[in-house]
């Protein structure tokens, strides 16, 4: 020790060293039992226990083993099931008593744990051909990609309120489209994969989420049973095939699923609107000007591969009457004269002899017209206040609608005249008998 009282650094590293060479001279059959447990920190009991348990002499021939046994002879056969992917210790000891084995199941399954290596390794060779990480090339105007989801709004009250999304991008460039609805009506589905269709082209097949509004159910064959109003849009749009895919799988969507994920992800995020007509046309531009930008995984700008390869390889989708009548769907009108379409109520003409009319928002304005498209009935503003819209002539009279009764009136009651009410003066009338 110094003078402060304190050890120095080489007598601390000898102090340590000696400790080490004690502990490795330590035995526990020469120390007694107290010292055996203040060293070790057993219990007495435990450390009695232990020394009764290690104290008899080990057997001379422990770890040894025969030159023959019940197994000499019968490894060959042993080693063969082995390598054969056998490893059942019951199915071997079958296996070596037909070759004259006479010893139990002991020693079989003990040659069986100290040559398991002989067992090859449980596994399958993949066939020949593509690999499932591969990534495949599509071939101009093959497949477009479609997403159907929620996004949350907020209204300027702090209310929060979901709307649905509809995306779609093509497989081979990149080339992507999204488009808002204020909720997700089948109808809406078809509405947004109808108006994607006109602007990209129709291509061979498209891939979908396999869901209720594609893919109701599967039948016996596993073939899938379309949803009937996407089977009528198929059939409307030339027999398009759609194959429904795993969603978020990019095995089964290939290098399309970054896109979609990437334009359903970012073009909402912070987003402000005043109304749906508004956020659409936000939609479009943002997809214009990401489709002007070079991306690296496919090595080319999206909006002029797709109007170079992919576009002259789809066929255009024709604006038939059937396709009319789904970008123009059908609503009943109420007893006064009301429709409801997007989540708000519109009024008809009262003239409109007909229950139904077809509705459709072109940009701003609403237009209302017959259930054969044959007459316009009426068109409103872009309003998305909660207050029904009416139009001009929606009741024949100025005070509005009035329901006449039908039955014959057979009460009759009487009116009487309407009694002098006092006034405030009359109290001031002394004169006026009690």
């Amino acid at each position: 020790m110094n003078e402060t009282g304190k050890r120095d650094g080489l007598r601390q590293i000898i102090d340590n060293e000696l400790a080490e060479m004690d502990f490795d001279r330590f035995d526990p059959g020469d120390v007694n039992l107290a010292e055996f447990c203040r060293k070790s920190g057993l219990t007495h009991s435990k450390a009695r226990t232990l020394r009764r348990k290690t104290s008899g002499a080990v057997h001379a021939r422990c770890g040894q083993k025969a030159a023959r046994t019940v197994v000499t002879g019968c490894e060959d056969a042993l080693d063969e099931l082995l390598r054969e992917g056998v490893a059942s210790s019951s199915v071997c000891l079958e296996g070596i008593r037909a070759r004259g084995y006479t010893g139990g199941v002991a020693m079989a399954e003990r040659h069986i744990s100290e040559n398991v290596h002989l067992v090859p390794a449980p596994r399958r060779l993949a066939p020949e051909g593509r690999s499932r990480g591969q990534r495949h090339e599509t071939a101009p105007g093959e497949a477009l990609q479609t997403d159907w989801g929620l996004t949350d709004a907020e209204d300027p009250a702090g209310d929060a309120w979901r709307m649905a999304r509809f995306a779609m991008a093509c497989h081979r460039c990149g080339t992507c489209c999204m488009g808002f609805f204020p909720d997700a009506r089948q109808e809406n589905l078809s509405m947004g994969m109808a108006r994607a269709l006109l602007v990209m082209g129709v291509p061979e097949r498209v891939l979908a989420d396999d869901m209720k509004g594609v893919v109701l159910c599967r039948d016996h064959g596993g073939r899938p049973v379309w949803q009937r109003d996407h089977a009528a849009l198929m059939e409307c749009a030339g027999l398009i095939r759609t194959r429904p895919c795993k969603p978020c799988l990019p095995f089964a969507r290939g290098k399309a699923e970054r896109p979609v994920r990437y334009v359903r992800g970012n073009l909402p995020a912070g987003r402000a609107f005043a109304d749906i007509t508004g956020l659409n046309e936000q939609a479009l531009e943002w997809c214009a000007l990401r489709s002007l930008v070079w991306r690296r995984s496919t090595d080319l700008v999206p909006a002029g591969g797709h109007a170079a390869a992919c576009l002259p390889a789809m066929s255009a989708l024709e604006r038939t009457d059937e396709l009319a009548m789904r970008l123009r769907p059908e609503r009943k009108a109420g007893f006064d004269g009301s429709v409801c379409y997007e989540g708000r109520r519109f009024g008809v003409p009262y003239w409109h002899e007909g229950r139904s009319c077809r509705a459709i928002r072109e940009g701003g304005p609403l237009h209302a017209c017959s259930a054969d498209m044959s007459a316009g009935l009426a068109v409103h503003a872009a309003a998305w206040g909660r207050r029904d819209g009416a139009c001009p002539g929606q009741w024949l009279g100025r005070a509005g609608p009035e329901g006449l009764p039908t039955a014959p009136v057979r009460t009759r009651v009487m009116q009487l005249e309407a009694p002098e009410r006092a006034t405030g003066l009359d109290r001031l009338d002394f004169g006026r008998m009690p």
